[in-house]
């Protein structure tokens, strides 16, 4: 082919073969926005971090309610232990304080003053006790999923609430049976169900936001220091002395040590503990100022708790 008629040829463009070929696509840009992404175990602000442990509610009572029902699975006697427990803690406690010290004299129907203060005090402190130590004890779910670090820290107040529901109701039986008993030297009062047992309910409310309060605080410490779970066991005994469980605030005042007895009324399980003793042994209205203590108790426990688990929520599950 001579030189021109090449040129021609070129000049014309592809022939039909050429023209069916199909073209390779060309190259495209796929952008991803990562706006929601987030980094796991960030701490986000207070108000998102209110609202997604409401989203996580429904696993917090099926948590709670399921090891409610594993609990003392492994015993013979199953769920009895969580009413036999504080059963055997109150005779314990009646025979060596009641009965040898005599600690109950001058106290109005003793054995329900007694079994009021041994059962809500049982229900007190485990619930704080398993609070502070539910991150703790849950390290590997803390580690694996991403969730308000909270959600079990309440979870473990609302188990314990819940396994409480049927001690309450034995402690609320032995008060109306045996508890206007008389001993040696102390009054008896005859002991009615009447409208005053109904101040129990709203002192329980208040006391179970104290708790929380106190477990999310214990819960980070313990998380950062863990020889702190030694220390809840001798701080429940200082609550223990300093509740009125066993005795009468009467013996403090007979001794003039009025600084203990300030202690004692500023403390909110005694507070607790007199309320439900008014209305249930003694059909009277609780001392407004127990319930504004309670009540202060409770408001202060649960904002700085809550406040200082949150401030800490990037820290939980870390290795050290």
């Amino acid at each position: 082919m001579d030189a021109p008629e090449a040129e021609a040829e070129a000049s014309a463009g592809p022939g039909p073969a050429a023209r069916d070929v199909p073209s390779e696509p060309a190259a495209q840009t796929v952008q991803l926005d990562g706006s929601p992404l987030i980094r796991v175990g960030a701490r986000p602000g207070l108000l998102t971090y209110l609202r997604e442990i409401w989203a996580f509610r429904h696993f917090i009572f099926y948590d709670s309610h399921s090891r409610v029902a594993s609990s003392n699975s492994t015993d013979s006697l199953g769920r009895v232990w969580m009413v036999l427990n504080p059963l055997l803690f109150g005779l314990a406690y009646f025979f060596i304080f009641g009965l040898l010290m005599q600690t109950g004299r001058g106290v109005p129907n003793f054995i329900g003053y007694l079994v009021i203060g041994v059962f809500t005090f049982r229900f007190f402190t485990s619930a704080v006790t398993g609070g502070g130590k539910s991150i703790s004890s849950n390290k590997s779910v803390v580690q694996a999923f991403n969730f308000p670090r909270a959600c079990l820290v309440i979870s473990a107040t609302v188990r314990q609430l819940l396994s409480s529901v049927p001690v309450f109701f034995v402690m609320a039986a032995l008060v109306l049976t045996v508890g206007d008993i008389k001993l040696s030297g102390a009054e008896q009062i005859p002991v009615h169900l009447s409208w005053y047992w109904l101040q129990f309910f709203p002192a329980i409310a208040l006391a179970l936001l104290v708790m929380l309060g106190w477990s999310l605080a214990l819960a980070r410490a313990v998380d950062a220091v863990p020889d702190v779970a030694h220390l809840i066991s001798f701080g429940t005994r200082i609550m223990f002395y300093t509740s009125a469980v066993f005795f009468g605030i009467s013996r403090w005042e007979s001794r003039g040590l009025d600084a203990m007895i300030v202690v004692m009324e500023l403390n909110p399980l005694y507070c607790v503990l007199d309320i439900i003793r008014q209305g249930w042994l003694y059909e009277e209205v609780a001392d407004p100022f127990r319930w504004q203590v309670l009540g202060a108790w409770a408001v202060g426990s649960l904002v700085i708790g809550f406040i200082i688990f949150w401030r800490g929520e990037e820290t939980y599950g870390r290795e050290r």
